[in-house]
């Protein structure tokens, strides 16, 4: 059970800093141990005084939403840091613009720039988790990528200093970030174009019955598991090599989507990670290539 503590040696912090909570519930795997220490940073300066007075040799790594991470069954060591309401806000600015906290949910900015009359988002409703994630792994679909529509961000560094940063910056290639990983994103600023509300809609409804129809997102899932190739897809690549409905422990890839892991029978982190290996190791024996991981894998065995 998740205690309420102050560390000796930490920073004064006006947030939530629980010990010893298990992470299962936060990701859409459902699997994976407890964060030694999880900490729900009050607002941005509450987050910017923590990351200034930590222990420099103190771990600490940044949750999203937990829609395509893999916590292993031992848990995170150090300070897990979960953004919540107050990195949440959305705004249009300069009728084309629109500025979005690091924890709001990629679905909802694509509906709020719909509803604003702006387009060139409208794909992000077909992306699950949230914004700070998003911009961490360069998030895209159906042709278009985070680094397409991104115009800059605010990030609070490993110091706590406060930086804005433009898209040039920041290094994206395709599903990656080329930013300091002591990097934490808070807020971001995206360039639409002024479009019809109603054909946004329509957009974004496409987007929604295509991965209703080709994806198994009503299941324990993170989405894709590994990267496409260049000019290759990952699960015409797995099928070839078999491996469609493999099954470890209480963990298969999906009939409908072998891409995607789905925990079906209360798997493990252990089962999940040892399924996508076997996997991975069946693409390079039939076709020569290394699938690249897409999930990112976090913590202890």
């Amino acid at each position: 059970m998740p205690v309420l503590v102050k560390p000796e040696g930490f920073p004064e912090i006006r947030g939530k800093m629980l010990r010893q909570t298990p992470l299962a519930a936060y990701t859409w795997l459902r699997v994976g141990g407890a964060a030694d220490m999880l900490f729900l940073p009050k607002d941005e300066a509450d987050l910017a005084m923590f990351m200034a007075q930590k222990p420099a040799d103190l771990p600490v790594f940044v949750m999203g939403a937990g829609s395509n991470l893999l916590v292993r069954d031992g848990g995170i060591a150090g300070v897990v840091i979960r953004l919540g309401p107050a990195f949440g806000a959305l705004q249009v600015e300069d009728e084309v613009f629109i500025r979005a906290g690091a924890a709001v949910p990629d679905k909802m900015l694509a509906k709020f720039a719909a509803k604003s009359g702006i387009g060139g988002l409208s794909f992000y409703s077909g992306i699950p988790g949230s914004i700070g994630g998003a911009l961490a792994m360069n998030a895209g679909c159906y042709g278009t990528e985070t680094a397409d529509v991104l115009h800059s961000v605010i990030v609070i560094d490993g110091f706590g200093r406060r930086k804005g940063v433009g898209v040039d910056e920041l290094n994206y290639t395709y599903r990656s970030c080329g930013a300091p990983k002591d990097w934490i994103f808070v807020e971001a600023l995206f360039k639409g174009q002024k479009a019809n509300t109603e054909e946004l809609l329509q957009q974004m409804q496409k987007i929604n019955d295509k991965r209703e129809q080709s994806q198994p997102i009503r299941e324990k899932t993170g989405g894709s598991t590994f990267k496409n190739p260049p000019l290759l897809k990952s699960w015409e690549l797995i099928d070839q090599a078999g491996a469609r409905g493999r099954k470890v422990g209480g963990a298969i890839m999906s009939e409908q989507h072998c891409n995607f892991m789905i925990n079906v029978e209360n798997a493990s982190a252990d089962d999940l990670e040892q399924l996508a290996l076997s996997v991975r190791k069946s693409v390079k024996e039939t076709s020569g290539i290394d699938l690249q991981w897409e999930i990112k894998r976090v913590g202890r065995s």
